[in-house]
């Protein structure tokens, strides 16, 4: 009797360990792949950090927006005037961008509509530096929405075949200034009569 005794003791001692890691291993695998499809389910909870990400948190209402300015021939020479004021500091004299704002030439800028261009504008975005524009008139904003999707990137052309407005002047760069034939010509006239008239 004392040995059918002992057997069972050791049989319950020799389950028990052999259970509670099988059991903890299978809680484990459950709990991974859980977590996994919890993750795969909703890809919208994962956060884009992309900088062009706040394009796409615009209210329907304000994408489907027109411009009501989209037929002013005008209202994209003027957006370039409010633009080289308001916003070239940081998204560079030809909105190529720089160090603090992301460059307005990108796909994701030029196909975004003028509704969504508006309300980021004039809501900002703050968190990574762009300032609320609610403050300036509402044709104002209207205006620069214009001249941004006015700007074509170097190297395509446009559907239309149209051209953009001219920058306002003071926008262009000074290396377009000094490949400009005209300008050279005229300054070593100036430095060829201004020799001239020292040497007398």
């Amino acid at each position: 009797m004392e040995t059918t005794t002992i057997t069972k003791s050791k049989m319950k001692v020799g389950l028990s360990h052999t259970i509670i890691p099988v059991v903890s291993a299978t809680l484990v695998v459950v709990l991974a792949v859980s977590l996994a499809a919890a993750q795969k389910e909703d890809p919208a909870s994962k956060k884009d950090n992309s900088i062009y990400a706040e394009l796409a948190k615009a209210p329907q209402k304000a994408v489907a927006r027109r411009n009501p300015l989209e037929k002013d021939p005008d209202a994209a020479v003027a957006g370039g005037k409010l633009f080289e004021r308001h916003c070239a500091e940081c998204h560079g004299d030809m909105a190529e961008g720089g160090r603090k704002a992301p460059s307005l030439l990108a796909d994701q800028v030029q196909q975004a509509t003028p509704g969504t261009l508006f309300w980021i504008l004039t809501n900002g975005v703050v968190r990574r530096g762009m300032p609320v524009w609610s403050k300036l008139p509402e044709p104002e904003r209207w205006q620069i929405v214009s001249y941004v999707k006015s700007l074509v990137p170097a190297g395509k052309r446009r559907d239309d075949e149209r051209k953009p407005p001219a920058p306002p002047t003071g926008l262009q760069p000074r290396r377009a200034l000094l490949g400009n034939p005209h300008i050279i010509s005229t300054c070593k006239l100036r430095i060829v009569i201004s020799a001239a008239v020292v040497l007398r």
